[in-house]
């Protein structure tokens, strides 16, 4: 049953109030004129008897004529009380209907009223949330002018929390703008140094074997911050979106991911339209994708990965092989740098064109999800039956509002 608004209740509280002490007061009215009117003419009837009798001398006996006027005078006196009872219940309840509408007319004007500050809060709150990415809108304030009362201090504790909110998202976009070339630039000149020193003539096997490990090390410092910044980029609401198909995109990852002869890769791309930055969706199936592979059997492991529309919204499925995975503990993947207990990680694949870094970082998962709800998605994922896992991705499709753009042509996957 649907609950009536906070104004509505208001309304029906000030005016089922008044009609409450209007039906009292007109009971209580009744009572008092039913008991005036009951004996008012009983001394008349009396004096009456007397003066017919005093001038004879006589007892006024019954059936006289000071009897028959006492009949008439109660039968006449009945009729009134009745009349006058009558009109007070009619005409007293239509003036306390009346007086009632009346009351919830002006109750829900002024409930209105009061409730009014209340209103500019929703729609600052409804603006803010409304805004095209996450962050933005949050220097707008509700600025509530009025007496210092509750409804104040509300509106004064929500202009601090936004306050706060604005100033923690602009030093994440201003991280996420300096961190790439501060974080990368370093990591790119080691790589070239390293790569330089390794191709000289004269260098020894000794030098070229430190030289292929330091890059190693450098490749997964480059994966980590490349993840991080990933993350934190993916987290913003996707504002530039363009039509994409999510089985192009898996299968342009599994063209290009490294052949594994130990693995079986079974794909079912049928289509799955949706809109939204194609970089992101990539990485997201890559991730899906290298998950898969690294936590698998040793031998005779098995990947499935499919697309499909599903009530409306596209899906992408991404199943493997692999150790059993606690129902209790699939919530932990999703969580940056959290991984599963060390059964599952203790012997991952190994990828020597990944630069022999098996052991993930515990974020790939966590951009996943990320890259999800910046297009408005679902992730859920749930064990395998026998061992391993399974991943469902479901984002909203392909709609009418989405702006005609040309597709962009897909990234190069960088296998690092």
């Amino acid at each position: 049953m649907k609950r009536l608004t906070i104004r509505a209740r208001l309304t029906l509280i000030h005016g089922g109030l008044l009609l409450l002490a209007g039906v009292i007061l007109l009971g209580v009215t009744y009572v008092l004129v039913d008991q005036r009117l009951r004996e008012p003419l009983n001394g008349v009837f009396t004096r009456a008897q007397v003066v017919q009798a005093a001038p004879f001398g006589k007892v006024p006996t019954p059936g006289g004529a000071a009897e028959q006027v006492r009949i008439l005078i109660q039968a006449a006196q009945d009729e009134a009380k009745r009349t006058a009872l009558e009109s007070l219940l009619t005409q007293g309840g239509l003036a306390l209907l009346l007086i009632s509408a009346v009351a919830l007319g002006f109750g829900w004007l002024i409930a209105g009223r009061a409730l009014q500050p209340l209103h500019q809060i929703t729609g600052t709150a409804r603006r803010i949330a409304a805004a095209d990415a996450a962050g933005r809108g949050l220097h707008e304030r509700i600025a509530l002018q009025g007496p210092r009362d509750e409804v104040k201090e509300l509106a004064d504790t929500f202009d601090l929390m936004l306050e706060r909110l604005d100033r923690s998202f602009d030093g994440q976009r201003r991280f996420v703008a300096n961190a790439s070339h501060e974080l990368r630039t370093p990591l790119a000149l080691n790589r070239s140094l390293l790569e330089v020193a390794m191709s000289r003539p004269g260098a020894s096997a000794e030098l070229r074997q430190l030289g292929e490990t330091l890059l190693a090390v450098n490749e997964r410092h480059e994966r980590l911050i490349d993840g991080l910044l990933t993350l934190a980029d993916s987290e913003q609401q996707v504002v530039d979106r363009v039509p994409v198909d999510l089985a192009e995109i898996a299968g342009h990852v599994l063209d290009q991911a490294a052949s594994t002869p130990e693995l079986t890769v079974r794909r079912q791309l049928a289509p799955a339209r949706t809109a939204g930055d194609p970089v992101l969706l990539e990485r997201l199936t890559q991730n899906l994708v290298e998950n898969a592979i690294r936590h698998n059997l040793p031998t005779g492991g098995e990947i499935d990965v499919s697309t499909s529309t599903a009530d409306g919204r596209a899906v992408l499925l991404v199943a493997n092989t692999g150790p059993v995975v606690p129902s209790y503990d699939i919530e932990t993947i999703f969580q940056p740098f959290r991984r599963l207990r060390q059964d599952r990680v203790a012997a991952p694949r190994s990828n020597p064109e990944r630069g022999g870094a098996g052991r993930g970082f515990g974020l790939g998962l966590s951009i996943v999800r990320a890259v999800a709800q910046a297009h408005g998605g679902t992730v859920h994922a749930y064990p395998r039956n026998g061992g391993g896992l399974v991943v469902t991705v479901a984002l909203p499709p392909l709609g009418a509002a989405v702006p005609a753009q040309p597709a962009r042509a897909l990234p190069a996957v960088t296998h690092r």
